[in-house]
């Protein structure tokens, strides 16, 4: 099996890229990429942790919860979960963030990168209050490379063309993957403890 195993191999294997593509970069938040962000519901925090293992995880509100506070930088509220806290737990450890921004039905996204701290003041949590609740935390990212990624992904995988998503018949409920999976956990008790969790705890 052929492997590519340095960074010289991989490019002169694919080449050079693009013209656009080598020029996009940005080192801010330009009106455009405003926009992006001020319409976007949905963004994958991706962090690393002390040994390079990486996480991603799905944020997602209203249009617009991630506040565009300038040129340089960003806030992002951070609402209840699990409590597991991998990617906040990289955020006071590491700090390095990259930020995948989505908008439904367009075809291209925006990556953001930067380094990021965790922000527990209650004022500002306050800000990003929803039904009263303020954020959980929010994280305050100081931006150092933004551009936008062309939408080869989406159109390949038809992401927001609804004729072609997948048929969902046979997939199991997030309850009974997890009684499956957790031992002891019964499928019934796991359904209800999953649907309280939405219905209560939302925000």
């Amino acid at each position: 099996m052929t492997m590519i195993e340095t960074g010289e191999e991989l490019r002169a294997f694919y080449g050079a890229p693009s013209t656009l593509g080598a020029k996009k970069d940005m080192h801010h938040i330009d009106r455009h990429a405003r926009a992006f962000i001020e319409r976007s519901p949905f963004v994958v925090v991706s962090s690393s942790d002390g040994e390079g293992w990486p996480e991603a995880s799905p944020r997602g509100d209203a249009p617009g919860f991630v506040s565009v506070e300038g040129e340089h930088r960003l806030l992002v509220p951070d609402r209840p979960g699990n409590n597991r806290l991998h990617s906040l737990h990289n955020v006071v450890t590491d700090g390095k963030v990259g930020l995948l921004f989505l908008v439904p039905k367009v075809a291209h996204c925006l990556r953001v990168y930067g380094r990021a701290r965790l922000i527990s003041d209650e004022a500002v949590r306050m800000r990003f209050s929803v039904r009263g609740i303020p954020a959980r935390s929010v994280l305050d990212v100081s931006v150092e490379l933004a551009y936008f990624h062309c939408g080869k992904a989406f159109i390949r995988s038809g992401l927001w063309d609804e004729s072609r998503w997948p048929a969902t018949d046979g997939l199991a409920t997030l309850g009974t993957i997890l009684a499956d999976q957790i031992p002891g956990v019964d499928t019934a008790d796991a359904e209800a403890r999953v649907a309280e969790s939405i219905r209560d705890r939302l925000y």
